[in-house]
């Protein structure tokens, strides 16, 4: 029996030492692998700039990508279905139509001179023809306007814009305006008032442009460009046409509110790629304008709900939605310079701005904008573009970067830089001149060749039938 274990024991210490040697060297030895031993050359060094590199331009490409589709989504179905439930039944199908046809016609339009016209290199008003037709608008970056994205997702992100700011107006002359004449003057002012206002803002050399302009007007997102400019041009085209027949002493509910709420959730979810996106890449800029523009309609929603809850005796659903889409409005050229607090502010302050500009201001003057296009965008996006200038903070986005001494150069009133606000008022101004003086000089050209609005009996029938020859609900099928 011992001679047994003690063969086994001789086995195992001939296995063992074997093994434990081998361990040992193993373990006083170095890693010996070429790879990990040898300097990483410039060429490794290189490729492994290129792949970061990439890999930022994948990242910021696929949210750019996703923003411009949540702006189209403003459009068609949001602003199709938010104007469509407030207009009378009869007249649905031509109010969404108007918001559908800018997605078509002004998409043609940016592609052979629209995108030129405001981006390209030109004068300080208006860009040049130099990418007529998207010539050179390439799948490389224009390090002009974003480094790290494909020109032609650039181009189309900002096309979204140009698709939804004519199609504003629309709420403005809603029920009254023929189609055939609404798309030739749409057609024309998204060339002649648009894509001037957005190269002077944002285009390079641009007269309002925040980094380089003669007069820099901070404009995150489009409070000027956008909402500005439709707003104002609405209360123009308001009051060139006139009022509906009958009104104010006919009631003219909204046919749906359905409708109309839902499009107003859509504008809400959209409007994070209409702010968030402008940042131009998936960037904590991005986190930041969209956490603002959350909160911002948020209180603006409540802002609004307050005042008509104290001013009618009932909190409406029209006027929860009305106030979330002033606060959209009102945050969106702020919301890529300011902190949430003030998001909060701004969009407070747009809830009872523009609710008292629909219920006191519309009512003293009497002007028939159809579904509040002045009220909301125009008078939003002016109060939005002001309170740029007070709560613009440089810790959030030192645009005008850095001193001598490396400390970020105040950017609004609120750093200390109250010179801020003029320029604000001087961006503000432009847009304005430049709404009320284009869109009047068309809408008399456009009306003097083809007429703008339709006969009475047109109006009476509803433009569905009039101007499309269908209509929304069938009752008898």
């Amino acid at each position: 029996m011992c001679r047994k274990w003690f063969k086994m024991l001789i086995f195992l210490a001939l296995i063992g030492i074997p093994a434990w040697t081998f361990a040992q060297t193993a373990a006083a030895t170095p890693a010996t692998a070429p790879a990990a031993q040898a300097p990483a050359t410039q060429g490794q060094i290189a490729a492994l700039q290129q792949a970061v590199q990439n890999a930022q331009m994948s990242g910021d490409n696929a949210w750019m990508l996703t923003s411009a589709a949540l702006v189209l989504l403003m459009t068609g179905p949001g602003l199709a279905l938010f104007y469509g439930g407030l207009v009378r039944r009869k007249n649905i199908l031509s109010t969404m139509m108007q918001s559908f046809a800018m997605m078509g016609l002004v998409s043609i339009l940016w592609a052979l001179v629209g995108y030129s016209l405001a981006f390209g290199h030109g004068n300080m008003f208006v860009g040049g023809f130099e990418h007529v037709f998207l010539r050179g608008v390439t799948l490389t970056p224009n390090t002009d306007y974003a480094a790290t994205i494909p020109e032609q997702t650039y181009m189309i992100y900002q096309l979204m814009f140009a698709i939804i700011t004519p199609a504003l107006i629309t709420g403005a002359f809603a029920e009254r305006m023929k189609f055939s004449s609404m798309a030739v003057f749409l057609s024309l002012w998204s060339l002649l008032v648009y894509c001037p206002m957005a190269h002077m803002v944002w285009g390079v050399g641009g007269l309002l442009n925040a980094t380089g302009g003669h007069i820099p007007s901070l404009d995150f997102a489009g409070g000027t460009v956008v909402h500005i400019t439709s707003g104002v041009s609405a209360l123009i085209c308001a009051l060139y046409l006139g009022k509906r027949i009958g009104y104010p002493h006919t009631a003219m509910p909204p046919h749906s509110m359905v409708l109309s709420f839902i499009g107003a959730c859509l504008l809400w979810v959209g409007w994070f790629g209409f702010n968030a996106g402008s940042a131009l890449g998936a960037s904590p800029l991005a986190t930041s304008a969209f956490v603002n523009t959350h909160f911002a309609t948020a209180a603006a929603a409540l802002g609004w709900t307050i005042f008509e809850w104290f001013h009618n005796g009932k909190p409406t659903a029209l006027g929860a939605i009305s106030g979330a889409v002033a606060g959209l409005v009102a945050i969106t050229p702020a919301s890529g310079f300011v902190q949430p607090m003030s998001a909060m502010l701004i969009g407070l302050a747009a809830g009872f701005f523009c609710s008292f500009m629909v219920f006191g201001v519309k009512s003293l003057f009497g002007y028939d904008d159809s579904l509040d296009a002045f009220g909301v965008h125009g008078a939003g996006g002016t109060l939005g573009a002001l309170l740029t200038g007070v709560f613009a903070a440089s810790v959030i986005n030192p645009i005008y970067g850095k001193d001598a001494a490396g400390n970020n150069i105040p950017t609004g009133a609120i750093d200390g830089h109250w010179g801020q606000i003029l320029n604000q008022l001087a961006g503000v101004g432009v847009a304005w001149g430049i709404s009320i003086a284009g869109t009047l000089i068309l809408l008399v050209v456009v009306d003097k060749i083809m007429g703008l609005r339709v006969t009475p009996e047109q109006e009476q029938a509803g433009l569905d039938l009039s101007q499309h020859g269908e209509e929304g609900y069938d009752f008898n099928s």
